[in-house]
């Protein structure tokens, strides 16, 4: 009667992982130039447009140049955007704080996430 077990076999070696360093071109003359550093964009969340729109009522005579600088270089939570991107939010402003007002009364009272920037418009404000 025949054996019926598989003789052993190798296990197979484990795929070789790419680095995730940047290939670098190999015809390229030698520099001390570092490479601009990539970052992913990140779309700001309704909680931080009104963030932001609650520090420029607090505000008022700051440019929008300043506005981005200060939120870029806040220690806890800094906030990425540009001029340009604050410009377009200050345009959609009536419509952001409408969605707000929206999900208030469809949920039929105060929300945690409301008194959450509730507070942090106060914070913002002292």
């Amino acid at each position: 009667m025949p054996n019926k077990t598989r003789k052993p076999r190798e296990k197979p070696a484990p795929y070789k992982q790419r680095s995730e360093t940047v290939r670098k071109n190999k015809d390229a003359p030698a520099t001390s130039a570092k490479p601009h550093k990539v970052t992913t964009r990140k779309n700001l969340t309704l909680n931080d447009w009104l963030v932001v729109f609650a520090y420029i009522d607090t505000h008022p005579h700051q440019s929008q140049a300043e506005i981005v600088l200060h939120f870029e270089k806040e220690l806890t939570g800094a906030l990425a955007f540009s001029q340009s991107a604050l410009s377009r939010a200050l345009k959609r402003r009536p419509e952001l704080e409408a969605r707000i007002k929206d999900k208030w009364q469809l949920k039929g009272g105060i929300s945690w996430r409301w008194i959450q920037i509730a507070r942090t418009v106060t914070k913002l404000k002292t």
